[in-house]
């Protein structure tokens, strides 16, 4: 696979993550909204309360505009594995692209099949079939991101496949390896219930809106119940899922978890980071420089135990796994990166050798140059890399705020849904309240600057590598234009943005027309 230059490179992962990035902000409240709607229709059919329904058909109608636009920017977001990552879709298309065909064949149809019931239904089908129509909307939404998440846990972790020599490409030989693996089922967890914290987060401020314009009060009260405690309970099962999140990077992918906590050299009972600056002045791990402008706030032994469950487990920071030779918790000892280089050039050659062996029908040559390969393979991306400084994410400053962000917003999101919930149910006078209602308001931009710090640590804290271990992204990408690139990047950004602009109108409208006008 030929290496392309550095400018593509570049502007092929800021188009991908300018689209990603824009489609981000309208899945989670898909995800999150669509639940708490169906809960309240649920109240509706259980109670028979008409202002149940008449909250319930509020939200339906934002979920509505939101869906809409997620769905366009999700459509140009899978287009550009085939224009600009190519070589990626070749090498690895077996096995991505089929959890890719199952959301579109069995989530996306069941999600269209519904949503039409769902909004048009509310006359012509009976209150539990509405429900239904409702729950199952919900469901097929949830699962498309099921496959999604699947794929993109692939990424991170490869499993279930074999690597054939022949076509040049990898091969799933075990779906539910894929389907099942540990990453991907943590992932899911995970990013699901941080949507559910963004929708309680974004009903919860919309409520308390009306509250402080002394709207719709009924409505307004049964949104706020509804979705304070929701977003704690999904705040809680977060905490959870956020741990396994950290075991799974720690023994999958180490140098994300370093670059996570500005960790350049690891130890045993290492600590935490609770609080502290990285230093701008570090460019590498072997610079001299400190890594942070002054000593951190740590919590002792913490990181250890989070990361292995044992306060004297080893740690590795930057430095180590670069260098290589320390302890790691299957009991073997950790390569440098020279050996996995030398490895990964080992396996680049014996596919080549195998290949020229073939056409020359060289059997017993072939056979052995195979062999090579496949003990070597597990290294195979290495062999792209020309220098340590590689192996580490050009934007890990980006990764280590983004990540503490996430943290510390995660906490103030259970402190606050904790103190709603009690206003919510224990307390009559929330309304009067206004410090704490503008509050909730202005948390709705923080939420999604949590949601987007999250999906920043998962995927930029994986570069350099299209696929963990086995594809950099200079092997990966489109033998295009950096012009063409650059071209469709504006057009995108131009697009996307006109779209999101629209939603808020839209959406800013609808608010201000209130629940009695949704219909």
């Amino acid at each position: 696979m030929e290496l392309l230059n550095a400018s593509l490179i570049d502007w092929s992962r800021g188009q991908f993550a300018m689209t990603a990035m824009y489609h981000w902000l309208f899945v989670p409240l898909t995800l999150g909204l669509g639940v708490i709607m169906a809960i309240m229709e649920t109240m509706y059919v259980r109670t028979g309360n008409e202002q149940w329904k008449k909250t319930a058909k509020f939200w339906m109608v934002i979920f509505g505009i939101n869906f809409a636009i997620g769905v366009a920017t999700g459509i140009i977001m899978e287009f550009q594995f085939g224009t600009n990552w190519s070589n990626y879709s070749w090498f690895v298309g077996d096995i991505f692209g089929a959890p890719l065909a199952i959301e579109a064949i069995v989530a996306f149809f069941m999600e269209a099949t519904f949503i039409s019931i769902m909004f048009f239904g509310w006359k012509r089908v009976s209150k539990k079939a509405h429900l239904a129509a409702t729950w199952l909307t919900v469901t097929g939404a949830t699962l498309s991101a099921v496959w999604i998440l699947v794929a993109n846990a692939w990424m991170q972790f490869p499993i279930g496949m074999e690597f054939n020599p022949d076509t040049t490409r990898n091969e799933m030989i075990d779906f539910w390896a894929v389907a099942l693996s540990p990453v991907a089922i943590n992932k899911f967890l995970h990013t699901v219930l941080s949507s559910w914290i963004l929708g309680a987060v974004f009903v919860m401020g919309i409520a308390a809106w009306y509250m402080l314009k002394k709207r719709d009060t009924e409505f307004a009260q049964q949104s706020m119940k509804v979705a304070t405690v929701f977003g704690l309970i999904a705040s809680l099962l977060t905490i959870y899922t956020g741990h396994g999140s950290a075991v799974q990077v720690a023994e999958k992918q180490p140098m994300k978890l370093a670059v996570m906590e500005g960790l350049y050299e690891g130890g045993t009972n290492e600590g935490l980071v609770l609080f502290g600056i990285p230093n701008p002045s570090k460019k590498s791990f072997n610079d001299g420089e400190d890594a942070f402008l002054f000593p951190p706030i740590k919590l002792p032994g913490a990181l250890s135990l989070i990361a292995f469950y044992d306060t004297e487990a080893f740690v590795p920071g930057i430095k180590d796994i670069i260098d290589g030779g320390y302890p790691k918790p299957d009991g073997t000892t950790a390569l440098s990166f020279a050996e996995m280089q030398s490895k990964g050039k080992a396996a680049i050659q014996a596919l080549a050798d195998y290949k020229k062996a073939k056409k020359d029908g060289d059997d017993a040559s072939a056979a052995q140059y195979k062999e090579t390969l496949k003990a070597n393979f597990a290294y195979f991306g290495y062999g792209y890399l020309n220098s340590p400084e590689q192996l580490v994410p050009n934007l890990s400053k980006t990764v280590y705020w983004s990540f503490h962000i996430m943290v510390y917003l995660g906490g103030y999101f259970i402190l606050l849904f904790m103190v709603m919930t009690f206003f919510a149910y224990r307390r009559k006078d929330l309304d009067q309240k206004k410090w704490l209602l503008w509050i909730c308001v202005w948390t709705i931009p923080l939420v999604y600057v949590a949601s987007q710090a999250g999906w920043l640590v998962a995927e930029v804290g994986r570069q350099p590598w299209a696929i963990q271990d086995v594809l950099p992204l200079q092997a990966a990408v489109s033998a295009v234009s950096t012009q063409s690139v650059v071209i469709t990047f504006c057009l995108f950004l131009a697009l996307f943005t006109a779209l999101l602009i629209a939603e808020i109108r839209i959406m800013l409208n609808q608010i201000k027309k209130g629940p009695a006008d949704s219909h």
